[in-house]
């Protein structure tokens, strides 16, 4: 696929996707999510890409939604409807699925379905004048296919506040809810020792512990999880990284996959 508004670029183990309409706030409408999950899959197909950033080019991050695109489909009848949000709902499991790492990078502000992005990543940077607003109601709608990832991220509580006033909060605030993780000077910096942390890392047992914490979220410690994480442990020690890593250990070395990604 030839994207129009992303751009994707693969280099020594990190996978960066930038959202790249910044005339228009990097608002996204049906092309941008048909080309975001293209590029997904891209990633997750990837051997190499063992790290995905995400982040956009311009003053903000997103303005969420964009307004031409939601007034055409209001023109559209229920199934049409169904349909379009389907592939809004596609991006967002997809990324929140995704079995590389994620890392959102928020500068300036996140609208909408921006902060439905920010919560399907694994980790959150933002910068001290960032902010976001679940805008929604403002225009008449509900923030509805996101809602699933925000409420995980915020909790219901939250939630009942800023997606209901669809007031403005900012990036301290989103810290404070559990949205962004770090609140930092320079981006590039805090990506550069994000990306050292991750790549000194098992890809496999990344992969594994990212899925072990989808399964086991929200389940109540009982024997059904006790025996899915019994099982997950044993999968990954007798696996060819686990048995690496392990052997690197005692033997006092770097396990193989430390070297640098062509």
């Amino acid at each position: 696929m030839n994207y129009q508004y992303i751009t994707l670029a693969i280099t020594h183990g990190v996978a960066t996707l930038t959202l790249n309409r910044p005339e228009v706030h990097n608002a996204f409408d049906d092309v941008m999510i048909a080309e975001l999950i293209d590029a997904l899959q891209q990633v997750e197909q990837d051997e190499q890409a063992r790290l995905l950033v995400l982040r956009s080019n311009g003053r903000n991050f997103s303005a969420g939604a964009d307004l031409a695109w939601m007034r055409s489909m209001a023109d559209k009848n229920y199934d049409e409807n169904i349909a379009d949000a389907n592939e809004l709902a596609r991006l967002m499991a997809n990324l929140d699925a995704l079995s590389k790492p994620t890392i959102a990078v928020v500068q300036g502000a996140a609208f909408g379905g921006a902060v439905g992005l920010a919560a399907c990543s694994d980790i959150v940077l933002a910068e001290e004048r960032s902010s976001f607003c679940l805008s929604e109601v403002k225009i008449g709608l509900i923030p509805a296919v996101i809602s699933p990832y925000v409420m995980r991220a915020i909790g219901t509580r939250q939630s009942r506040r800023y997606m209901l006033t669809a007031e403005r909060f900012s990036a301290a605030q989103a810290q404070q809810m559990g949205l962004v993780h770090s609140i930092v000077e320079d981006f590039d910096t805090a990506l550069a020792e994000l990306t050292e942390t991750f790549l000194a890392n098992s890809p496999a047992a990344v992969s594994a512990c990212k899925k072990l914490i989808a399964d086991i979220d929200q389940q109540p410690i009982a024997a059904e999880s006790q025996r899915l994480t019994i099982e997950r442990i044993a999968e990954i020690r007798v696996s060819a990284e686990g048995q690496e890593g392990l052997t690197a250990f005692l033997e006092k070395r770097s396990p193989n996959w430390k070297k640098d990604p062509q």
